[in-house]
């Protein structure tokens, strides 16, 4: 029997004079009938959101406010506290999932007679932000926009020179998709907590009821690579027990065009520090004969990539075969590469595959960040007296991230040098080696992967077909990281990526945005997800 925190709560008198309220006019009725098992036509499910697209843009407007830098527990819990009485409002009941950072927040509503059990995945947290990089008040001042007249199509940073600044209200009345609302976590990954939750309100005014149990895990610390969430989920795996997975989280394919996506890489981290003399120094004085940490490794780098960017560590693809089975389902994802070469500003691809979803079916290694010395206005004439590289290794399901960091590790010792980890180095260290480098590595998550024939699948692309009047574009393996392995090997449940904002949101960096248009079709998506039969996919 569920315990007594995890029940639903029972939708309160007033909720359901204001449901029955906002249901009248939509034209439906909130009878607390059971109705889930019939679906919902896509036409209703598009009137029904445009009546209630502003009580939509409102709740968002609401929840970008918040700040949600998962390195400031107390925003968080702020946020956390606010996504409570949201889910609550809407008859879910919620616990906290407890973790040594930032708590999860696990919500539940069940159906009546329900035999099937999703699991939900939303993400609440983001990334860190530079302030003066934005082109508004604030990241937390949710900013709407438009495109000026003659922009470039290309330009999405909602600079002044070529987006223009309106009143947030316009949203109100008539208004045109192609208007972007920026914020932080605007897409990633605000949007769709927002676009769930509306759809929720959605089909409980219209007295639409999943014909299936609900839990959503929201994870607060999905930036910082959920550092916590194995160990929770394994602490709370009777309580996150369920049939299968679904991730409302990140873009659809480039083209923008209704996707699923099947699979994830995984992704570890490794910090390369080099040394050159304990402190600065001149350059005239000491150059040609002090060794510059910089160049040292930059040349470590080069020395892991050919000029095609393709891994020259022996063995780091071992594992991977593209059989013409996996090849047509590759071959079927519609990539207009003129039109991504032309959006991204760049003439010459890595050639590791012939294409870019054959490409992300393989490990990467890349360089994330470098710092050394000072640059610019700042910058002196010195041998630094480190040099710092950031990478991330994505992983593919194939592949053993223990084994590819290994082969990194070895890579490098067989240039010269002596490694060094979780620790400078010693001062006999730097009288007995010339070549000294510190090595440190982690590993965030692994990669996962759901057969298209599952039943989350098939489920799914019903939903989709339904909506649509077609099948989606079908996804093996997108290119991000998301913490879903451990779901995936800890339950023993399926999962699948529901993309519902912009490709070209910007997430991660600064002046991130999410489209009017994605916005309500994701709550239409998500509607239509939630009021498909799950018997359909038996």
């Amino acid at each position: 029997m569920r315990p007594a925190s995890l029940r639903p709560l029972r939708p309160s008198p007033a909720r359901l004079a204001r449901a029955a309220a906002l249901s009248a006019l939509a034209g439906t009725s909130i009878l607390p009938t059971r109705v889930g098992a019939q679906a919902i036509a896509p036409e209703r499910i598009a009137e029904l959101a445009e009546a209630r697209a502003d009580e939509a843009f409102e709740l968002y407007r609401e929840l970008l406010s918040f700040p949600n830098d998962a390195n400031h527990p107390d925003d968080i819990l702020r946020l956390t506290e606010w996504l409570e009485a949201r889910f609550e409002e809407r008859g879910f009941a919620t616990e906290r999932l407890e973790m040594p950072g930032s708590d999860a927040v696990l919500a539940t509503r069940d159906a009546e007679g329900a035999d099937r059990t999703v699991l939900i995945y939303l993400q609440a947290d983001g990334q860190p932000v530079d302030p003066s990089a934005w082109h508004q008040e604030s990241p937390w001042t949710p900013t709407l926009k438009a495109r000026r007249e003659g922009a470039p199509a290309t330009s999405v940073d909602g600079s002044p020179a070529a987006w223009e600044t309106l009143a947030w209200e316009r949203l109100y009345g008539e208004r045109d998709p192609e208007w972007r609302m920026f914020a932080r976590s605007a897409s990633d990954s605000k949007g769709p907590i927002a676009q769930f939750l509306s759809a929720v309100a959605l089909l409980d005014a219209a007295g639409v009821t999943p014909d299936f149990d609900m839990k959503v895990i929201i994870d607060t610390e999905e930036e910082t690579g959920s550092p916590h969430l194995p160990e929770a989920v394994e602490r709370y795996r009777e309580e996150l027990a369920a049939d299968m997975l679904v991730i409302f989280d990140g873009p659809p394919h480039n083209s923008g065009e209704p996707t699923l996506t099947f699979g994830a890489r995984g992704i570890a981290d490794i910090t390369l520090t080099t040394y050159g003399p304990r402190v600065p120094q001149h350059s005239g004085h000491w150059g040609n004969y002090v060794p510059n940490p910089a160049v040292r490794l930059a040349q470590v780098i080069a020395s892991m990539k050919d000029a095609d960017g393709r891994v020259t560590i022996p063995g780091f693809y071992d594992g991977i075969a593209i059989d013409a089975g996996t090849r047509a389902i590759l071959e079927a994802v519609p990539d207009d590469l003129e039109s991504l070469h032309e959006r991204m500003g760049i003439a010459d691809p890595d050639d590791v595959a012939g294409s870019p979803q054959e490409a992300i079916q393989y490990p990467s290694l890349n360089v994330r960040g470098m710092r050394s010395a000072w640059v610019g206005s700042e910058a002196r004439t010195i041998i630094p007296a480190t040099a710092v590289a950031e990478i991330d290794v994505r992983l593919v399901r194939e592949s053993d991230p223990d084994r590819l960091i290994g082969l990194i590790r070895d890579h490098i010792e067989e240039l010269g040098y002596h490694i060094v980890s979780g620790r400078d180095p010693t001062d006999e260290e730097r009288t007995r080696h010339g070549r000294l480098i510190r090595f440190d590595s982690s590993l965030s998550y692994l990669a996962f992967r759901t057969d298209f024939d599952s039943e989350a699948g098939r489920w799914l692309v019903a939903a989709y077909e339904r909506l649509f009047g077609e099948r989606p574009i079908m996804i093996r393996t997108g290119g991000g990281s998301i913490p879903i392995s451990p779901f995936v090997t800890t339950l023993g449940v399926p999962a699948v990526q529901v993309g519902t904002v912009n490709p070209d949101n910007n997430q991660h960096s600064p002046n991130e945005n999410l489209r009017v248009f994605d916005f309500l079709r994701g709550i239409r998506i998500m509607a239509a997800v939630l009021s498909q039969p799950m018997g359909e996919a038996s």
